[in-house]
């Protein structure tokens, strides 16, 4: 029996094609090249209910065709360009060329592929895999309207003073003492938003990681007292804020990874010197830092 759409039902629905890993090498006159590695998720908002309701696949994009979609564009980018401007590149393909396509999505993971400096010297076509990741998502509408987000993966930081933690809730089930000195040790996840398109997506992105970085270590040789991983996740995401006026929130997750000292008594006395690194179970903190008033302009 064949079962049609009741009318008291709402079907919402989306499809798309995951884990699109390309490469493209841009080479350059007198052998210099450079190589980006994405890792490309589409999932596209479509009018085709018939397919679901109806076993209808003619208003259905294959995700073959996603998929074929990002080698071809990659292809045509003869010049290099930032994971955030080939996920527009992408969105507005697939929302102009398909009918039926109402929106799109678009994430993209950048492997952190590194030049390799040899005696101090940039090589022109060898690179080593880096630790942080670049992110990036794009959600773009029929009417080209376009939401860009970017983002940082696994910056891993640490700093081995200037952290502490004291005056916070006590009761029976507390064991943690007070401390004006520890180890500060994360992995910094961060997301933000543009609210107008920055000069370079991928300046841009350099620029509020070193942000982020500066200030949770201060300067290199004086530092910055941290009473609290909140209290420099903050700071953080304000200094964004204040020096990017084109973004309109940052969301930072900074789990707390801790060394904790080791003391055996009776043997050997330690002076915050010898530390057991554990990541299980570890401290969450996270945030979102919006501006109150936000003016956007077309991206």
């Amino acid at each position: 029996m064949k079962l049609g759409m009741e009318k008291d039902l709402l079907l919402e629905q989306k499809h798309g094609k995951s884990r699109v890993r390309v490469a493209r090498v841009w080479r350059q006159p007198g052998g210099k090249e450079t190589i980006v590695e994405w890792n490309v998720n589409i999932s596209l908002y479509s009018d085709c209910i018939p397919a679901y309701t109806d076993g209808d696949n003619s208003d259905i994009v294959a995700t073959d065709s996603m998929k074929n979609t990002v080698y071809a564009k990659a292809k045509e980018c003869v010049e290099q360009l930032s994971a955030e401007e080939f996920g527009v590149l992408l969105g507005k393909h697939f929302t102009s060329t398909y009918p039926k396509v109402t929106g799109a999505t678009i994430n993209i993971v950048e492997k952190p592929w590194e030049r390799i400096l040899m005696d101090g010297i940039p090589h022109g076509h060898g690179f080593k895999l880096g630790t942080e990741k670049h992110t990036t998502e794009i959600n773009i509408n029929k009417l080209g309207e376009v939401k860009v987000t970017s983002g940082v993966e696994g910056l891993a930081l640490l700093k081995t003073t200037q952290s502490g933690f004291v005056g916070f809730i006590r009761d029976k089930y507390t064991l943690l003492p007070d401390t004006k000195e520890r180890m500060l040790a994360t992995e910094v996840s961060a997301v933000w938003r543009y609210s107008k398109k920055p000069s370079c997506y991928t300046k841009a992105y350099i620029s509020v990681q070193k942000t982020l970085v500066d200030v949770l270590f201060g300067s290199p040789h004086e530092g910055v007292y941290s009473p609290s991983v909140q209290n420099t996740l903050y700071f953080m995401a304000e200094s964004v804020l204040h020096r990017f006026p084109e973004i309109e929130f940052i969301r930072l997750s900074m789990p707390n990874l801790h060394f904790l000292p080791v003391n055996l008594p009776n043997i050997v006395k330690f002076d915050h010197d010898v530390y057991v690194p554990t990541d299980e179970p570890h401290g969450t903190i996270e945030a979102t830092l919006t501006r109150k008033k936000i003016t956007f302009s077309k991206l």
